[in-house]
């Protein structure tokens, strides 16, 4: 009888605990800050999760939405916390360029060694898609520069490989470079950025290679 009592409750709370992450990741979704609030206030631990394993957090950096993010923060919410596809609040400001969330979540205890569903690190996919001020504000911290994918690149070389040659990218292997990333450290089939560079006609990155001391 106390063992069905006990399921029952553990029932129970589950599913409670269910509707308040729901209603929690949701309000953190939409920024509603009266609601997270209220939510919080009345006891809602801030790292419940919804069915996708989202904390409020991580949907809030999804969204951009600053403010609660800020506030969740402040509440204790975990910067690391990862859902079903291995995403947490620090690597996705990380990789879409969320600037100021990745500001919060560095100040709020980001692990800088963890890494997503490829294996890399938060710098990699910032360089992959030229986000050159996320890049940079990576780059102050002690992350490493030269940490290797499971595709075997680094961020030297998926700005390379996988960014268009432009602007942006062209900043951020100036970037990479400057922080001292290695020029020789080829991808899985032995090729080396400079090589990968001069292959995609991106002149302007050859360049700042090759003033380096990079070598085919």
């Amino acid at each position: 009888m106390r063992r069905r009592l006990l399921l029952a409750a553990a029932t129970v709370w589950s599913a409670q605990a269910r509707a308040d992450g729901a209603s929690l990741v949701a309000a953190a979704e939409a920024g509603d800050l009266t609601t997270l609030r209220r939510l919080l206030d009345a006891g809602a631990p801030v790292d419940l999760r919804d069915a996708r394993r989202r904390t409020a957090l991580l949907a809030a950096t999804h969204a951009n939405r600053v403010d609660a993010a800020r506030l969740l923060i402040q509440r204790g919410a975990d910067v690391n916390a990862k859902d079903d596809l291995q995403d947490s609040p620090f690597l996705y400001a990380g990789a879409h360029g969320r600037l100021e969330i990745l500001q919060l979540t560095l100040a709020g205890g980001a692990n800088l060694r963890s890494t997503n569903r490829y294996g890399g690190t938060a710098l990699i996919p910032a360089a992959h898609h030229g986000h050159v001020e996320t890049v940079r504000e990576l780059l102050k911290t002690k992350i490493d520069v030269d940490h290797v994918n499971r595709l075997g690149w680094t961020a030297l070389l998926e700005a390379i490989i996988l960014g268009d040659g432009g602007a942006a990218h062209t900043e951020i292997v100036r970037l990479l470079v400057a922080k001292g990333a290695r020029l020789q450290l080829a991808d899985a089939q032995g090729v080396t950025p400079l090589a990968h560079a001069e292959q995609r006609g991106q002149k302007a990155i050859v360049q700042i290679l090759r003033q380096a001391g990079a070598r085919p």
